[in-house]
């Protein structure tokens, strides 16, 4: 199939990939928008997989105060030069993440920093909960539960509260930038303030 420049343009607004990354996966996959955005996406995930183990020692301490003054942020995010530091597609994401925590009000960053015995504590009830099903099937049930768990408290698993995101995870918002920019990124640590909690 021919690969149209509206194609293209189509393609590059909804994933905001670079025109000739655009057109090589139309191209991979016969013009195929939705398999031309998994193409790109899985490209994504390979490029910060090799970005993963370098060394990310800049970046920018992002802050934000919600409207009455009654939940404040901040937000550490590293990548490894400072000419990405102040990149301006780089801050808009501190941005979204500061307007994540104020939202979604994540308690951990990601389902490892989760206590062990939290993790144990919440399956015990939501086996509880399901006692009544076959062994296999509860096991099933707790695994899709805990999973909705993570979404809940783990910044890194939540979807964006942004609407033009499309309900897709902080962790793939920051794997696409990490593609785009072609520096390892990371999300170290984060306060979130809530007024009289």
């Amino acid at each position: 199939m021919q690969v149209t420049a509206e194609m293209v343009k189509e393609l590059r607004e909804k994933t905001n990939a670079g025109l000739m990354d655009c057109k090589k996966a139309l191209a991979a996959t016969g013009g195929d928008i939705q398999k031309a955005i998994d193409h790109l996406r899985k490209s994504g995930l390979a490029i910060a997989a090799k970005k993963a183990g370098r060394t990310a020692a800049e970046g920018v301490i992002g802050a934000y105060i919600h409207h009455g003054d009654k939940i404040g942020v901040m937000v550490e995010v590293n990548c490894e030069t400072d000419f990405v530091a102040r990149n301006s597609e780089f801050r808009d994401f501190v941005k979204l993440v500061t307007l994540q925590i104020a939202s979604a009000a994540p308690a951990y960053l990601a389902p490892a920093d989760v206590p062990k015995e939290l993790i144990e504590r919440e399956k015990d009830v939501l086996a509880a909960q399901v006692k009544d099903k076959p062994a296999n099937i509860v096991e099933k049930i707790v695994q899709g539960r805990i999973a909705k768990f993570y979404e809940t408290c783990c910044l890194l698993e939540q979807p964006s509260v942004r609407p033009e995101h499309e309900g897709r995870k902080i962790k793939d918002l920051l794997t696409d930038l990490i593609a785009k920019l072609g520096e390892n990124m990371v999300i170290r640590r984060f306060t979130r303030y809530q007024l009289g909690a």
